[in-house]
């Protein structure tokens, strides 16, 4: 188990159901985190024994959020974000990345997970800059017309949108996570920007360890977790102009160095990519 995971014994926040896997409990076991239960650390576990490296599927998705929102604050000039799925506050949260560069840009974490309910909004909200807001980030109309969110964000003027890992867990009537993207981008103003990750199929030789993941996630404690194919998440981006290098694997998308080791099989199905609306 993780250094420090949470044990049953010890008390639960209200909320929290302890007997089933949390989305953001999975990712923070991923991540070697604190705040996850046995029945979390089984997915993990799971997973591994399908792909010995799975565990890379959340530190590249975490250093593509980490390299995009660096990229934003710097050189896009917007000045307002909105994290969807924000999960368990890490090392290096979205407002800490761009607050670094530009302090006085305005962050929202969204979620409506009990476990990030209970542990996160105490741990986010570190200024009058940075707020959380709890809603369900699949329903756009309740996150456009959130009193909350409309009160901290300006609409009028251009908006970093975030769904960094969280499209792959979207289980709905239609599973269509196109069609929520459609809504959220027609909702941005000009020169807004949308930054996306997404399990990846990449219909090569690594094709079968990411359908071997698939399973496990879907059959899992936590129930979802879709590999897609690069022109499905290529639909998950709609109406927006791509970002040089455009939706490439997570760690293909502006590395902080040269590779000096090879790629292994799992940094193969997770990918990224960063988009400006005209």
């Amino acid at each position: 188990m993780p250094s420090g995971a949470t044990t049953e014994s010890e008390r639960v926040p209200v909320g929290v159901d302890p007997t089933r896997a949390s989305i953001a409990r999975v990712y923070d076991a991923f991540l070697n985190g604190k705040d996850n239960y046995e029945i979390d650390r089984e997915v993990f576990r799971s997973v591994q024994k399908k792909a010995p490296e799975a565990q890379d599927l959340a530190t590249e998705n975490r250093g593509f959020l980490i390299r995009a929102c660096r990229f934003l604050a710097s050189q896009s000039g917007v000045m307002q974000y909105l994290d969807l799925g924000s999960g368990l506050p890490t090392a290096e949260n979205t407002h800490q990345v761009v607050q670094r560069i530009t302090p006085e840009a305005k962050v929202v974490y969204v979620d409506n997970d009990p476990v990030v309910l209970a542990h996160g909004r105490a741990l986010l909200e570190e200024n009058e800059n940075t707020h959380f807001v709890s809603a369900d980030i699949f329903k756009p109309q309740e996150i456009l017309n959130n009193e909350q969110i409309r009160q901290h964000l300006d609409f009028t003027q251009p908006i970093a949108l975030l769904q960094m890992g969280t499209l792959h867990h979207y289980v709905g009537p239609k599973e269509d996570p196109a069609a929520i993207m459609r809504e959220y981008v027609a909702a941005l103003p000009s020169g807004s920007y949308v930054g996306m990750s997404h399990f990846l199929d990449p219909e090569n030789e690594h094709s079968a360890v990411a359908r071997k993941m698939e399973e496990v996630f879907v059959h899992s404690p936590m129930g979802s977790g879709s590999f897609r194919t690069h022109a499905e998440l290529l639909e998950l981006l709609p109406g927006v102009e791509l970002v040089e290098p455009g939706l490439v694997i997570c760690a293909d998308w502006w590395p902080d160095g040269p590779r000096l080791k090879p790629l292994n099989q799992v940094q193969h199905c997770i990918a990224g990519g960063v988009g400006r609306k005209p």
